[in-house]
């Protein structure tokens, strides 16, 4: 039997500075991935790897604002990779893509050349639903892509912590509530934490947080400024938009 055809969209990202393809239905890159890209601190020549990739948005936004980095796109869905590096090369992004389980073991990383302190930045964004709360998609990729089990984030904080090198970074994006979570999966081998909590507008809860840790840092944990995804309901933030337009990062990602 031949492969089914995937439906897919092109979709314009950074204002239209990348234009990527992905899957029409499934899990759909949106805000969360631009906004992970842009509180990622990255430096040219460094080597930096995203874990959870799908087709690439996250990990190509970053390369797209820090020109000259070694890019790393993992993902355990073969047609998203496939899609990724597609991506990659449509946008004239040199990238790496590994086709991997994120809660694979050290061997595995290494075999897909992603060995033990082999990377300057992570950036992730895990399945980060919680089952008990959320009813899972019918749609077996959004599934994957969503929900989290009770080992999920601290699986993938342990790959990750395996294959940054001392001192480098780790950027992630999870739900507000869940902040807890977080704060224990990174207090093994990590500190120097930077958090910015994510608001829909100011009458709000945050829904997100986004995290940034060193591997082995010592600094004290900096909570900075809430970022308001709207001034007031539907009144969108213009720093947002700047930020969704491609033009600057959130603090969390100066380098």
């Amino acid at each position: 039997m031949s492969d089914p055809v995937l439906e897919l969209t092109e979709d314009a990202f950074l204002g239209g500075q990348l234009h990527l393809k992905q899957l029409k239905s499934g899990h759909r890159a949106g805000h969360d991935a631009v906004l992970l890209a842009a509180a990622t601190a990255a430096r040219s020549g460094d080597r930096v790897a995203d874990l959870g990739a799908g087709v690439g948005v996250a990990g190509l936004a970053v390369a797209k604002r820090v020109p000259g980095i070694d890019l790393v796109l993992v993902e355990i869905d073969a047609a998203l990779a496939g899609l990724a590096r597609a991506n990659a090369d449509a946008n004239a992004i040199k990238a790496d893509v590994a086709v991997l389980d994120v809660e694979a073991d050290a061997a595995s990383f290494a075999a897909a050349g992603l060995g033990p302190d082999s990377i300057d930045a992570v950036l992730m964004n895990p399945p980060f639903n919680d089952p008990a709360r959320h009813r899972a998609s019918p749609d077996t990729a959004r599934g994957i892509a969503h929900m989290a089990t009770a080992t999920t984030l601290l699986k993938w904080v342990h790959a990750g912590r395996r294959i940054l090198r001392s001192r480098g970074t780790m950027t992630l994006i999870w739900r507000a509530d869940g902040i807890a979570e977080v704060l224990a999966a990174l207090d093994h081998g990590f500190g120097s934490l930077q958090i910015l909590p994510v608001h829909g507008d100011a009458q709000a809860p945050a829904n997100r947080i986004l995290v940034r840790a060193a591997k082995g840092g010592r600094a004290l944990t900096q909570i900075h400024p809430a970022l308001m995804l709207n001034d007031e309901p539907g009144v969108p933030n213009r720093k947002v938009q700047e930020i969704l337009a491609g033009q600057g990062s959130l603090p969390l990602g100066n380098a």
